[in-house]
């Protein structure tokens, strides 16, 4: 497995600004780019290396220049918005990414699956999060049929066209929040669509990751390296669902944290066992969504104990059996 880094995390500097610095962690040898939606595209110029053949191959040579491959291009967004000009965007968004992945010759796009409205006059979207009263069922049944599957079908057909591969990460806000919802959006489309694995997002809602991760198995395509920690006596006050901002952290119940701040060594340990019994050999790409730390000391941070967890070598054969 390799140590990556997420480019948004240093949005404020240039492409070039950005090699130099990561020049500092001979740890870091991968990286995940954002090229549009909530990452925004801060050292990706997507339509100008769609244009240009030779731009991409300057661009390419940047990052090996630096010892670097791109493990992922990323484009969180929300395709099934009830606002046709918002998923219009975004889904031109997809499909420019989905392109210039092709290009790059990068495996894997990572992006959310979104949420629609609960019915076909709303205007903002809907997380639906219960089964009662009966109107709920409903709402969500109307979002995956007549919404959600059909948009990825086709979706996912343009990426296999493309020979990319669709990591949705699974977050609470969109119709793929947890290990079911994910399952069923492949059985319903296909299984170029898979996981972005981000333990952060799973941990508060009360799962464990290596249970999930036995439970995804090849469907993994992408991992994040993020953590949160959770505030038992707030949780004893007020439960996990937390809609206060995050800003809030005096009052939060949870809260992201760098790798290593909220789990220990012996849980990221068990996740790196995981993700090897599993066949992953990919990347632990660093998110930084800690408001406790600075960037350059939250990364370091990050690095430093992922270093310590992570198996980069092939296993050894069973020469005691």
């Amino acid at each position: 497995m390799q140590i990556a880094i997420f480019d948004r995390i240093f949005s404020r500097l240039s492409l070039d600004a950005m090699l130099n610095h990561l020049a500092r962690f001979r740890e870091i040898t991968a990286i995940e780019l954002g090229t549009g939606g909530w990452p925004g595209s801060d050292h990706v110029e997507v339509d100008a290396l769609l244009a240009s053949r030779q731009k991409v191959h300057e661009f390419c040579m940047r990052f090996a220049d630096a010892g670097i491959t791109i493990s992922a291009l990323s484009c969180h967004n929300n395709p099934v918005h009830p606002d046709p000009r918002i998923a219009a965007d975004a889904d031109a968004t997809f499909r420019k990414t989905v392109q210039l992945a092709e290009r790059l010759d990068v495996p894997t796009v990572v992006t959310f699956s979104g949420c629609p409205g609960g019915g076909p006059q709303d205007l903002t979207p809907n997380w639906v999060t219960a089964s009662w009263p009966p109107e709920y069922l409903a709402m969500s049944a109307w979002q995956w049929e007549e919404r959600l599957i059909p948009y990825w079908q086709n979706a996912a057909h343009f990426a296999e066209q493309a020979g990319v591969r669709i990591a949705i990460e699974a977050q609470p806000g969109f119709c793929v929040y947890n290990t079911h919802t994910l399952q069923r959006l492949r059985a319903a489309t296909s299984k170029s669509i898979g996981i972005n694995l981000d333990p952060s997002h799973l941990w508060w809602q009360g799962m464990d990751i290596p249970t999930v991760i036995a439970e995804l198995g090849d469907a993994i395509y992408h991992v994040h390296a993020k953590d949160v920690a959770l505030i038992p006596r707030r949780v004893a006050r007020d439960g996990v669902i937390d809609g206060r901002a995050y800003s809030d952290i005096n009052e939060r119940t949870w809260l992201f944290r760098s790798a290593g701040w909220g789990h220990t060594e012996h849980e990221w340990r068990a996740i790196v066992s995981a993700l090897r019994l599993a066949g992953y050999d990919g990347v632990l790409s660093i998110e930084h969504d800690d408001g406790l730390a600075s960037l350059d000391e939250g990364v370091a941070s990050a690095v430093r104990f992922l270093s310590s967890v992570i198996l980069q070598e092939r296993p050894v054969e069973a020469w005691w059996s």
